[in-house]
C-alpha cells in the first residue's frame, strides 16, 4: 500500500510540474511580431526590416519580422528572406488584405504594424511595446502629435483629408483618437482577433479603430513622426478613391448617429405636428400653421420612421458582421419579439389609415367636393398607411437578420 501511495504522490508531483511548465512562455516564441505589408517595395523594405531587427536587439526583445506580400514582382521577397524575415503571400490585393495575412501568420504576443516605405521609424517599435505592456490593447500612432517632416505628407492629406476624416471618426464613433489613419500601430494578438477587421483596402485602418471601440478595447496613443518615403515611385494610395472608402465605412458603421438619433428627432416633431394640425389650420402667437406645415410634418414623420427602422436593421447587420458587438439595443431585439410587435403595430396603422382614407374618399364622392377642410386629415391617414406598410415589410427583413445573428452558420 505504501508503494502505491508513493507512486500516486510521484504522479501528482509530475502532473503539477507539467502544469507549471505548460504555463511558462515558450522561449522559442517571439514576444513581438513586426508586420509589414508589401507590394514591390525593394527600394525601402530592407531598411524597414533592418530597423525592426536592430530595435529588437536594442530593446532586448525576442522578435520576428513577417512580411505580407501582395504579389510583388520585384526583388522584395528575395530581400525579405535574405534578411531573415518570414514572407506570407496574400493573393487578394489590398493593404488590409496584406496586413491580415501577415498578422494571422504572426506568432508574437504583441504585433506592431507599419508600412514598408520607411515613412514610419521602425526603430520606435519599443514605444508601442511599452504601451502594450502597460495594459493597452491597441496603441495608435499620432503623426500630428509626433510631427510630419517636410514632403512626408501631401498638403491635401495633411490639412484636409486626414483631419476631416479623423474628425468624422471621432464624432460618429465617440472616439478620442487624434489620428484615425496613422499606419503605425501595435496591438495584442487577442485584440486583433476581437477587432476582426475584414476590409481588404486602405479603409482597413479605419475599421480597426471602429471595431476596437465597439469591442470595448483599451486604446492608447503615442506620438509618431512621419518621414518622406524611400520608395522612389508613386504611392499605392489614391487620395479621392481611398478617402471615399474611409468616409463611407465611417458613416456606414455609425447607425446611432446616422439613423437613430436624427430619426427619433424627426419622428417626434412629425407626430406632434400631425396631431396639432389634423383638425385644420391653427394660429399660435400670430403665426399661421396650415397645409404646408401638415406636409412638412408628414415628411418628417415618414423620414424619421424609415431612419429608425433602417437603423435597427443596420445595428443587427453590424452585429452579424462583427460578432463582438455589445449593443444593448441588439440584445433587446434578440430576446424580444420585434417581428410580432412591428407586424401588429404596422398592420394596425395601415388598416386604420386605409379605412379612414376610404371613408374620406366616399364622403368626398358623396358630397361632390367642397371638403377642403378634410385635406389635413388626409395627410394624417396617408402617413398611417405608408408608415404602417413600411413597418410590416421591415419586420420581416429584421427577422431574417436576427435569425442570421442567432445562427451564423445556418444551423
Amino acid at each position: 500500500m505504501s508503494g502505491i501511495a508513493v507512486r500516486q504522490t510521484e504522479i501528482g508531483l509530475a502532473g503539477d510540474v507539467a502544469a507549471i511548465e505548460a504555463q511558462q512562455p515558450d522561449p522559442t516564441t517571439p514576444l513581438v511580431s513586426a508586420i509589414i505589408p508589401c507590394l514591390n517595395e525593394e527600394m525601402s523594405l530592407g531598411i524597414c526590416i533592418a530597423k525592426a531587427l536592430n530595435a529588437f536587439k536594442a530593446e532586448g526583445i525576442h522578435g520576428e519580422v513577417v512580411v505580407g506580400d501582395n504579389g510583388s514582382t520585384d526583388r522584395s521577397i528575395e530581400i525579405a528572406r535574405s534578411m531573415g524575415a518570414r514572407v506570407v503571400h496574400q493573393p487578394v490585393r489590398g493593404y488590409g488584405a496584406a496586413i491580415q495575412a501577415a498578422a494571422n501568420a504572426a506568432r508574437g504576443k504583441y504585433l506592431v504594424m507599419a508600412d514598408a516605405d520607411d515613412s514610419y521609424d521602425w526603430s520606435e517599435i519599443g514605444r508601442f511595446v511599452d504601451a502594450l505592456e502597460a495594459g493597452a490593447d491597441l496603441v495608435m500612432g499620432n503623426r500630428f502629435a509626433g510631427g510630419i517632416e517636410p514632403g512626408a505628407m501631401p498638403p491635401l492629406h495633411r490639412y484636409l483629408g486626414n483631419p476631416v476624416l479623423s474628425t468624422v471618426g471621432r464624432v460618429l464613433h465617440r472616439s478620442s483618437i487624434g489620428d484615425f489613419h496613422c499606419g503605425m500601430r501595435g496591438f495584442t494578438r487577442e485584440a486583433f482577433e476581437r477587432i476582426g477587421a475584414r476590409s481588404p483596402g486602405m479603409e482597413f485602418a479605419s475599421e480597426m479603430v471602429i471595431n476596437a471601440h465597439r469591442a470595448g478595447l483599451r486604446i492608447g496613443e503615442v506620438p509618431t513622426r512621419l518621414y518622406p518615403d524611400k520608395r522612389g515611385r508613386p504611392p499605392h494610395l489614391r487620395s479621392f478613391r481611398d478617402g471615399w472608402r474611409h468616409l463611407r465605412l465611417l458613416i456606414a458603421h455609425a447607425p446611432d448617429m446616422l439613423y437613430l438619433a436624427p430619426g427619433l428627432a424627426l419622428l417626434a416633431l412629425g407626430i406632434v405636428g400631425l396631431a396639432a394640425l389634423a383638425g385644420g389650420p391653427i394660429t399660435i402667437g400670430g403665426q399661421y400653421f396650415g397645409i404646408h406645415f401638415v406636409a412638412l410634418s408628414t415628411t418628417a414623420t415618414l423620414i424619421g420612421l424609415t431612419a429608425i427602422l433602417l437603423g435597427a436593421l443596420a445595428k443587427v447587420a453590424i452585429a452579424i458582421y462583427h460578432p463582438v458587438e455589445t449593443s444593448r439595443f441588439v440584445a433587446w431585439l434578440s430576446v424580444g419579439r420585434p417581428l410580432e410587435w412591428l407586424l401588429a403595430t404596422g398592420t394596425a396603422c395601415a388598416v386604420t389609415g386605409f379605412t379612414a382614407d376610404a371613408y374620406l374618399a366616399f364622403r368626398w364622392a358623396l358630397v361632390g367636393g367642397g371638403m377642403e377642410q378634410s385635406i389635413h386629415l388626409v395627410f394624417v391617414t396617408t402617413t398611417l398607411c405608408v408608415g404602417g406598410v413600411t413597418m410590416v415589410l421591415s419586420s420581416f427583413v429584421l427577422k431574417l437578420l436576427l435569425d442570421s445573428l442567432r445562427n451564423p452558420n445556418g444551423r
